[in-house]
């Protein structure tokens, strides 16, 4: 027997009782040894054996073939594995015939100690014979079509289904090829199968095609066809069978799947619900329909919400107002379209009214009439476009995601002859959801990125002002909606002494809480900065809070931070500078932030690095300050990394472009600063700009006087003589009652508590400054004497008389500085 006509054990499907049955079959039981155990009275009936003779006998004698130990040593070994085994075997009746049986072995089991083998089969019986005139009716009336050609591709023979399918006569077709028949089903494609099936004697299997047939020429069909050879008795081809099956439908599902899977990855690139609106149209035309129109309600458009447009108390039937949001066409210019996109539309299909938008579903309208008197009436001029272009079929989706109104999508054929159908309105429900989610979501983003923004720039300075010690220019460029709207801020503080205070940031991450973190610490700095710190302290104080603010965040908001992409670390860096136009030096700190950029007055370009501090939020670490000199009319330049880091260029090269831009020194400041911003970044992207630009001044000695104190209190009154002269030079003679009373009581104060050296100083600028500097580090402090004290009011008395005082501390101990509002000039003078 062939081993190749063993088989492992499985049912099959040859009909009923075609599985094995034990109850029915004739079965054995055979030990390991060969010796059977077992016969059932269905093996004596197909074998004439009865048991009595054959129970205690080797199974082999009842073969009718030569043993093969091996292949039965193999059998045992699968079988002993758990498994059956099943093959053809021949075996002989008690009369001597042969009878070809397909037997079965069990998998094997134990009676007693012994090992054992259930052994059932069955007689195969001869294959029923098919008549020709069967024959002959199965192939005419098949459902698939089937045909014959000969070695030269012409029609022998083909089925009437075949005939059907293509809707040319049977005799038109015989003793003709296919290219001559039906050249637009690509024929020569389907021949050129054909030829390779004559030469390799290959079926070819389940090729697909799309074409049109002139059994139903307005519309395609898809067909699945399959090839193989006709071989005579001697192997000679002598032609090629091929089969036809109809499988539009399959094929238009699978087109109709696939145009929903790739929808996914084309409508809602970008979070702009007018681009996501125009994305679906545009995907729509051709492959869908060949027109498609996009309206949506002015408040999702305007960021409003939804349902406004139902708070009039109009008539039931009035009509939402939208806008046209998205628009195309398979012809050039969109010529049946009435209304543009930015335009107010009012469309619903007719009888339609506004709750079709809040609760109604899908329209179809599979033939439409333009002289219906529905659409003459409420839409006469999409009636007139109707009739003019042709369109002929329509579908209306209401937009709606997450219970929210939307709008409306609109798909229209036109030259597409074949009418919408109910399936295709499932496929455009697929479409117009996956595109109102993206709406919905491109909506929600632009009013919080709106927010956001709006948020950022009322928390920046509306107003810079250097005084006369710096001209000031700024630039603000917020993230484009991708990123979101990150933490830079920027700010001029005034300080005493003519000096100004200068400070750039950036806070981690993006968004609202960025945009108020930047709100605490711009802040911050303002109030630390009133508090006359220089600048390594002022960082360092600024670090603590940022580690304070950072402690406030529970792990919820960490762990939700990190599931959305957001920075859950609390962190800025920031840039200080305080330049004091008396002396020209700039002292600055910074804190993981760029260093700035100075460009002197022949042009020079450098970029002082101050010690570089860690970023602020790290903590432990130190932050130390250092200082330059800038000459008149030098132009210092704070900015934030988005300016010069991008993606197709490293800091360094941004850097050098910055500084090669602020060189150019024939323009205004303001125009200078926007102009760099410009030329830096042309485009939007995905992080916040700040550009501080300022041009020093300095005060010269027509501004400042000072004097050297005796300790002794008998100076006190040339001091506030030679102060008072001063500022009747200056022509304030008005205040020269109050700036001696300010001398009197600061000098008193310092040669009484302080130590030497001491010194006055006098300076005129936006105000009249009186400071008064010792080597004491004892900070002042105000007393509200009682009316028996004959002392302590002499700095209350300070306080009232001045615009406002303070302290500051220096390397060499304080100065006590107290500033007059210079009254305006008289008009004329």
């Amino acid at each position: 027997m062939d081993a190749a006509r063993d088989r492992p054990e499985a049912p099959t499907s040859a009909g009923p009782g075609a599985l094995f049955d034990a109850s029915t079959d004739a079965a054995a039981v055979v030990s390991a040894h060969g010796v059977v155990i077992g016969w059932t009275r269905a093996a004596e009936e197909l074998l004439g054996r009865p048991a009595s003779e054959t129970v205690g006998t080797s199974a082999a004698a009842l073969l009718a073939m030569p043993g093969d130990p091996v292949r039965v040593a193999g059998v045992a070994e699968r079988c002993r594995a758990g498994m059956g085994w099943s093959g053809l075997i021949a075996v002989r009746h008690r009369d001597g015939r042969r009878i070809d049986v397909d037997l079965r072995v069990s998998a094997s089991f134990r009676i007693g100690a012994e090992e054992c083998f259930l052994i059932s089969a069955r007689e195969r019986r001869q294959q029923w014979a098919v008549g020709q005139s069967v024959l002959d009716g199965f192939l005419t009336r098949s459902p698939v079509g089937m045909a014959v050609m000969d070695t030269q591709l012409r029609y022998v023979w083909l089925n009437d289904t075949l005939e059907r399918f293509g809707g040319v006569p049977r005799d038109q077709r015989l003793g003709r090829r296919l290219s001559e028949l039906l050249p637009g089903l690509q024929a020569d494609t389907l021949e050129g199968l054909m030829r390779k099936v004559l030469e390799t004697g290959l079926p070819v299997t389940d090729y697909e095609y799309v074409g049109w047939s002139w059994a139903d020429p307005h519309r395609q069909h898809a067909y699945s066809t399959s090839f193989f050879p006709l071989v005579d008795p001697d192997n000679s081809i002598t032609g090629v069978c091929y089969m036809v099956l109809d499988v539009t439908e399959r094929w238009n599902a699978r087109q109709l799947l696939s145009l929903v899977s790739e929808a996914g990855t084309r409508i809602g690139t970008t979070l702009d619900v007018l681009w996501t609106a125009q994305e679906l149209a545009d995907f729509a035309v051709p492959r869908f329909a060949d027109f498609v129109v996009v309206d949506l309600l002015e408040p999702v458009l305007s960021n409003e919400g939804h349902g406004a447009w139902l708070t009039d108390a109009g008539p039931a039937h009035a009509k939402p107002v939208m806008r046209r949001a998205g628009l195309s066409s398979v012809r050039e210019g969109c010529p049946e379209a009435v209304a543009r996109v930015g335009e107010r539309v009012d469309f619903v299909p007719p009888p339609h009214g506004a709750n079709l938008l809040i609760d109604g579903g899908p329209i179809l309208i599979p033939v439409l009439d333009p002289s219906d008197a529905l659409w003459t009436t409420e839409q006469p001029a999409r009636s007139a476009s109707i009739r003019e272009f042709g369109l002929h079929s329509l579908i209306s989706v209401p937009m709606r995601a997450r219970n929210t109104a939307l709008g409306l999508t609109t798909f229209i054929r036109s030259l597409n002859p074949v009418s919408f159908q109910p399936d295709d309105v499932l496929v455009a429900q697929e479409l117009v959801a996956r595109a109102a989610l993206c709406v919905d979501n491109a909506r929600r983003y632009t009013r919080e990125h709106t927010a956001a923004v709006t948020l950022q720039r009322s928390l920046l300075p509306q107003a810079l002002t250097g005084g006369t010690a710096l001209e000031v220019a700024s630039s603000y460029l917020p993230a484009d909606p991708s990123g979101g709207v990150g933490g830079d801020w920027f700010d001029v503080i005034p300080l005493s002494g003519a000096r100004v205070g200068l400070v750039v940031g950036d806070v981690v991450g993006h968004g609202i809480t960025a945009a108020a973190t930047m709100g605490r610490l711009r802040t911050a700095v303002q109030t630390l900065a009133d508090m006359e710190m220089p600048p390594d302290e002022l960082l360092a104080h600024l670090d603590d809070l940022v580690l304070r603010l950072s402690e406030e965040h529970s792990d919820e908001e960490a762990t939700e931070a990190t599931r959305q992409g957001r920075a859950g670390f609390l962190g800025a860096t920031c840039l200080y500078a305080v330049y004091d136009p008396v002396t020209r030096r700039c002292t600055m700190a910074r804190a993981g932030h760029p260093p700035p950029v100075v460009v002197a007055p022949d042009g020079r370009v450098t970029f002082p690095e101050p010690p570089a501090g860690p970023p602020l939020g790290l903590g432990g670490m130190a932050f130390e300050a250092g200082e330059i000199e800038l000459a008149e009319n030098s132009l210092l330049g704070l900015y934030t990394d988005g300016l010069v880091a991008a993606a197709d260029r490293d800091m360094e090269h941004g850097m050098s472009r910055l500084g090669d831009l602020l060189s150019r020194r024939d323009t205004d400041l303001d125009t200078l600063c926007s102009s760099a911003v410009r030329q830096l970044v042309p485009a939007p992207q995905p992080d916040d700009i700040a550009l501080l630009l300022t041009r020093t001044h300095s005060l010269g000695a027509e501004h400042v006087v000072s004097w050297e104190v005796p300790v002794d209190p008998a100076a006190v009154a040339d001091l506030r003589g030679r102060a008072t002269r001063q500022v009747e030079t200056w022509g304030f003679g008005e205040l020269a009652m109050t700036t001696e009373l300010i001398v009197s009581e600061l000098v008193t104060n310092a040669i009484r508590y302080a130590e030497p050296p001491i010194r006055l100083r006098l300076i005129r600028d936006s105000r009249l400054t009186c400071e008064v500097a010792d080597a004491s580090s004892t900070a002042p402090r105000l007393r509200h004497a009682r009316s028996t004290d004959e002392g302590g009011r002499g700095l209350f008395l300070v306080a009232q008389l001045s615009h406002r005082w303070g302290a500051r501390y220096t390397p060499v101990g304080k100065i006590i500085w107290a500033e007059q509002e210079i009254p305006p000039s008289p008009s004329g003078v």
